[in-house]
C-alpha cells in the first residue's frame, strides 16, 4: 500500500520546537551575561529567555507523550530513547567530575595557591567546616531511602500495581523535598560563605549543583506522579518513569561521593560547626 511504513522507526514531521529551543536558549544565556555585567536590560532579557525555554520544554515533551499514546514508541524507538537518556546521564557525570576535579586539585596541591590557602586545606580562613555526621549524614540516609522508594514504585509499575506506583512516587517526592529543605537550612547556618576562598567556592558549587539536580529530579517525579494518576504508564510502556528513576539513582550516587569526598575527607581533622 502506498504510504505504508515497513519499519519500526518514528520519522518525525517538521516542527518549530528545535528552532524555538535554540533561539530561547540564546536569549536566556545572553540575558544572563548582560545581567552579570550589570547591564539594565539583562534583568528583562534573561527572564524572557528562561520563560521561552520552559515553554519549549513543555511543548516538546508534551508532543513526545502524545506520540507515545499514538503508538509511535515502538521497541526500537524506546531503545533509542534509553540510549539518549544514558548519554545524557553520562554528560551529567562528567559535569560533576569537573567539580570533584577542582575540589581535589585545591586540596591535594594547596601550595600552588599559597597566597590564598597558606599551604593548608581547608584554608586558615575557614574556622570551622560542616559536621559531616550531622545534617549531611541525615540527608545521606534520606536519599538512600528515596532510592528504595523509587525502586518500589518501579517494581510496582512493572507488576501492574498502580497503587504501589503512586505510593512509591509520593514517598520519593516527599523525601526529595525534605532533602532540599534540610540542605537550605544547612546553607543558612553555614560557618563560611561562597566565594571567599577556594574551599568555599568548591564546596558550594559541588553541593549546590547537586541540590539543583535534586530539585530537577523532584519535578521530574512530580510529572511522573501526575501521569500515573492519568493512567499513562503500562508495564511495557513507561520510559518516562524509567528515565526519572535512572536520573534519581544518578543523583543518589553523586551524593554518596560528595558526602565521602567533600564532607568527610574534605573536612577531616578540622573544627566542625
Amino acid at each position: 500500500m502506498a504510504g505504508k511504513t515497513n519499519h519500526q522507526y518514528h520519522i518525525l514531521a517538521p516542527d518549530i520546537m528545535p528552532l524555538m529551543g535554540a533561539l530561547t536558549a540564546l536569549v536566556m544565556t545572553s540575558g544572563l551575561v548582560m545581567f552579570m555585567h550589570d547591564m539594565p536590560v539583562g534583568k528583562f532579557v534573561f527572564p524572557l529567555g528562561f520563560a521561552g525555554v520552559l515553554f519549549t520544554m513543555w511543548q516538546w515533551w508534551s508532543k513526545v507523550i502524545t506520540e507515545a499514546h499514538q503508538g509511535h514508541h515502538t521497541p526500537v524507538v524506546q531503545l533509542h530513547l534509553r540510549y539518549g537518556m544514558i548519554l545524557f546521564i553520562a554528560s551529567e557525570v562528567m559535569f560533576f567530575v569537573g567539580w570533584f576535579w577542582a575540589f581535589f586539585d585545591f586540596s591535594l596541591f594547596p601550595s600552588a595557591l599559597s597566597e590564598v590557602v597558606a599551604g593548608q586545606w581547608p584554608p586558615k580562613a575557614i574556622e570551622a567546616v560542616m559536621n559531616a555526621f550531622d545534617l549531611p549524614l541525615l540527608n545521606t540516609l534520606i536519599l538512600l531511602c528515596s532510592g528504595t522508594t523509587v525502586t518500589w514504585a518501579h517494581h510496582s509499575l512493572i507488576h501492574g500495581d498502580r497503587d504501589g506506583l503512586k505510593k512509591g512516587l509520593w514517598a520519593t517526592i516527599l523525601l526529595g523535598l525534605l532533602f532540599s529543605g534540610i540542605q537550605a537550612y544547612e546553607y543558612a547556618g553555614a560557618p563560611f560563605a561562597f566565594g571567599q576562598n577556594t574551599y568555599g567556592s568548591a564546596f558550594y558549587m559541588a553541593t549546590g549543583f547537586h541540590g539543583f539536580h535534586v530539585i530537577i529530579g523532584t519535578i521530574f517525579l512530580i510529572v511522573c506522579l501526575k501521569r500515573a494518576y492519568n493512567g499513562d504508564f503500562t508495564p511495557k510502556h513507561h520510559f518516562g518513569f524509567e528515565a526519572a528513576a535512572w536520573y534519581w539513582h544518578f543523583v543518589d550516587v553523586v551524593w554518596l561521593f560528595l558526602f565521602i569526598a567533600v564532607y568527610v575527607w574534605g573536612g577531616w581533622g578540622h573544627p566542625v560547626h
